[in-house]
């Protein structure tokens, strides 16, 4: 940041999570926040009140660039954006149930010890002490839900009314281990690829156990199923309050089967269920029919502009500049993997995933369609995970 700042730049921030699930913003300001950062950035983008109240609470002599303006995650889960997603590609034939996992302490891509070795590096137990033993507690309870999802899941497979299921992990879990726990069941499929967005778009219901996710699908109109069959006392609060909480198989199985007997009638718009936005949803995120968050956020970073911000760029010394970086990377990379016994073991990337042109240009030009833009615009890809996208004037 410091060097970025002393070449010129301006840094903004929001938090790509904002503590969706769990009750109040304390500890999300304390472990993702500084004095330090919140000086070193310009404006800091708040999802809602109760993170805009917090952050204004810990750091009150940065208040003034604290706003309130939502999420542009957000703004693409109203159903408004719901033909942007599409159909994921590897969609079953037949309708299906998505089943949304998030147990990243207990399913880790890696031992569990170098998640906690990461978060220790990057400072959370140094801000936050009490951190270390909570995330102990946390994948001690999601060993249990991983089990109580594989025996649901399993038992869904056998007594349903002829769905299939989709169980879309984390991006921090282990694919491989879900498809071993799940292996050689036809109805179920184990999925990571595409948003999870797109999942929830095109499934008839999503089941959960305190994701994320439930939030998305209240948002985007979609039933939600809330499956808690032992008792739980860490995180994930607000997730679990929402859909129809239901706490035993035989339960499961009915309430899913109804749903989706509805979703095949011929009457299910008059009948299914649409899921109300709950008071802690309205409290975590600021909704407003008259305006994206990305265009209030577009209206803080105009103010923000002056003469050295809109100066001209060469974007082919950027591209090279890129490609340079790439070649060192790929070099570390090799010799990671040759001899990490000396540099330490590799690490790919699974959260962000590499951009195809193709891809990018159909998603823009979706974005317009729905917004009714006709402007032109042009897409180029710099590197694997770094895009171009400007408008062309004619």
């Amino acid at each position: 940041h410091e060097f970025l700042l002393s070449k010129g730049f301006k840094i903004t921030s929001i938090d790509e999570e904002a503590g969706l699930d769990i009750d109040g913003y304390e500890e999300f300001s304390k472990s993702r926040y500084s004095d330090k950062t919140m000086e070193q950035a310009s404006a800091v983008f708040a999802w809602g009140e109760e993170d805009e109240f917090f952050l204004k609470k810990f750091y009150k002599k940065h208040k003034k660039k604290i706003y309130k303006t939502g999420s542009p995650r957000v703004d693409l889960w109203k159903p408004f954006f719901s033909n942007y997603w599409g159909i994921p590609k590897d969609t079953p034939n037949k309708p299906f149930l998505l089943v949304s996992s998030n147990t990243g302490f207990a399913n880790y891509k890696k031992p569990f010890h170098e998640l906690i070795k990461m978060k220790n590096e990057l400072g959370y137990y140094k801000r936050m002490p009490e951190l270390l033993k909570k995330d102990f507690e946390m994948a001690s309870m999601e060993f249990n839900k991983m089990h109580s999802f594989i025996e649901a899941i399993k038992y869904l497979a056998k007594n349903n009314n002829g769905y299939d299921i989709v169980l879309r992990p984390h991006p921090a879990e282990n694919l491989e281990v879900w498809e071993f726990y799940l292996e050689e069941i036809k109805n179920v499929f184990v999925i990571h690829k595409d948003s999870i967005s797109a999942w929830v778009n095109n499934a008839f219901a999503v089941m959960h156990n305190g994701c994320t996710t439930a939030i998305e699908a209240i948002i985007s109109k979609k039933p939600v199923i809330t499956y808690i069959p032992f008792e739980q006392s860490l995180g994930n609060e607000i997730p679990n309050r929402l859909g129809h909480i239901v706490k035993s198989l035989e339960n499961l199985s009915k309430k899913i089967n109804f749903l989706f007997d509805l979703e095949e009638s011929k009457i299910k718009k008059q009948n299914l269920p649409i899921e109300k936005i709950h008071d802690d949803i309205k409290k975590k995120i600021y909704f407003d029919d008259n305006e994206l968050a990305a265009e209030k956020i577009l209206k803080i970073w105009e103010n923000l502009d002056d003469k050295s911000l809109s100066r001209s760029v060469s974007w082919i010394k950027y591209y090279w500049i890129l490609k340079f970086i790439n070649l060192r990377k790929l070099g570390g990379k090799i010799k990671k993997k040759l001899f990490p016994s000396l540099f330490g073991y590799y690490s790919e990337n699974n959260k962000i995933l590499e951009f195809e042109k193709k891809d990018i240009n159909d998603r823009v030009q979706k974005i317009l369609k729905i917004l009714k833009l006709d402007d032109k615009i042009e897409c180029k890809i710099l590197s694997k995970r770094t895009i171009l996208i400007k408008k062309i004037y004619t």
